[in-house]
């Protein structure tokens, strides 16, 4: 059995989320109307890592935000500790959603998006802790750099919500992530990833959601349109190149 430190409460942390629509105040609100959310009333989350994929606009990102700020974190990113706002651009989805927990403490928790960790980096650098970041400041830093510095030298043991972290990361940079993914899950971190990514959402003890016209369903690895879709390209690419360039098919 794994020794945790005293006082410290184990992962997974969150069980479900469930959805109250009695508590929706603007049913015209644009999450209300999306596809694979308007019929939901539950989602289970792996006790280890839940992947969200999906077309642009399918909804997988607002629901990871609004699951994010239901949890008591900021919209914008970042950790419990971090209030700042830029823009408020959040959907009214978070309002109606209750979480389930296995646990009342979660010890750390973070949410992070690729197009905030700028935002980010400042707050950290106006809250005078960047020892906790690595030796050098996160704004020294390439953004793949950057994003990786913060989850090896900050994330830890907690709860933590990503949104496309391969923004920020060349192919080997995913794989460098899944390792550090890796030891989080044995810190008995949860994560739940919104990703495009074939080689992220590949790892092995992981539920996959797939968000679409017919809503949420749960798919396996090799069924999801990111991975058959990559995979056919790599075998023949100038196959699809030949077929996509083709000015009849325009």
């Amino acid at each position: 059995m794994r020794k945790l430190k005293p006082g410290v409460t184990p992962g997974p942390f969150i069980e479900s989320v469930l959805f109250d629509r009695s508590k929706i105040i603007d049913p015209d609100h644009y999450a209300f109307g999306l596809p694979s959310i308007k019929g939901l009333s539950k989602l289970d989350l792996h006790p280890k890592v839940t992947f969200f994929v999906g077309e642009n606009g399918s909804g997988k990102s607002t629901l990871l935000e609004a699951i994010a700020v239901a949890n008591g974190l900021n919209a914008e990113g970042g950790s419990r500790n971090m209030v700042f706002s830029t823009r408020e651009s959040h959907s009214e989805l978070y309002k109606i959603l209750r979480l389930r927990r296995y646990h009342a403490l979660i010890p750390d928790a973070w949410f992070m998006r690729a197009e905030s960790l700028f935002n980010v980096a400042t707050e950290i650098e106006n809250l005078g802790v960047q020892s906790s970041y690595g030796p050098r400041s996160l704004h020294e830093q390439s953004h793949g750099e950057a994003f990786m510095s913060l989850v090896e030298n900050r994330f830890s043991q907690g709860m933590y919500f990503l949104d496309e972290p391969e923004a920020a990361l060349s192919p080997q940079r995913q794989l460098e992530f899944l390792v550090l993914m890796h030891r989080l899950i044995q810190k008995d971190s949860q994560l739940v990833i919104a990703t495009h990514s074939p080689i992220i959402m590949s790892y092995p003890d992981a539920l996959i959601y797939s968000f679409g016209e017919r809503g949420v369903q749960a798919v396996a690895y090799k069924e999801t349109e990111h991975y058959r879709v990559t995979r056919s390209f790599l075998e023949s690419p100038e196959r699809m190149l030949t077929h996509l360039l083709d000015p009849t098919t325009q």
